[in-house]
């Protein structure tokens, strides 16, 4: 039988078990928090960008369900954690730069300035409110990503994919 999922071809005929097993042996140091993001097909979005990037790991801080279908099954295949409260997301990030992407702060810095730290958390918000005060004013940096035509941003789907991409550029392809 055709394997039909989305898979390069070296995963093609595996179990979602030994997709998992095979990328866990080179994930990046890459993790991804997504906080208070309103349209969960958004949250799906992320996922399958973090999966294509291999974060060693997601966090959803806040709300737990969102709508898988985003993902495209990509979420079987990395280490999705949930975290209720802030506090408890936080306990898990020593050690590592928390990097918020937000245009809506003073404190944001444009993103291709950025010389990314190997152990980084990239942390997201939603489209509408944007990441929480409490957990910008714990981040050690805030970046934007540019944007050259009359929106002021992206959708947070493609802001987590563009600033992946960034990360790896500098800690995976150079």
């Amino acid at each position: 039988m055709e394997d039909t999922r989305n898979l390069i071809d070296e995963y093609k005929g595996l179990s979602n078990e030994e997709v998992f097993a095979a990328l866990d042996k080179k994930r990046t140091s890459l993790e991804v928090a997504i906080e208070n993001v309103e349209h969960d097909f958004n949250i799906g979005t992320v996922v399958r960008n973090a999966n294509s990037f291999n974060v060693s790991k997601v966090h959803i801080i806040g709300k737990k369900k969102y709508n898988r279908r985003g993902a495209m099954c990509t979420d079987k295949y990395l280490e999705i954690v949930h975290h209720p409260s802030l506090g408890d997301f936080l306990e898990t990030q020593k050690g590592r730069e928390l990097v918020a992407i937000e245009n809506n702060t003073p404190r944001a810095k444009e993103l291709h300035t950025k010389k990314f730290a190997e152990n980084t958390t990239l942390i997201f918000g939603s489209e509408n409110n944007g990441i929480s005060p409490e957990l910008l004013a714990r981040a050690d940096d805030v970046r934007y990503i540019e944007s050259f035509g009359s929106t002021r941003s992206v959708n947070v789907g493609v802001a987590a994919g563009i600033a992946m991409y960034e990360w790896a550029r500098q800690n995976v392809l150079e």
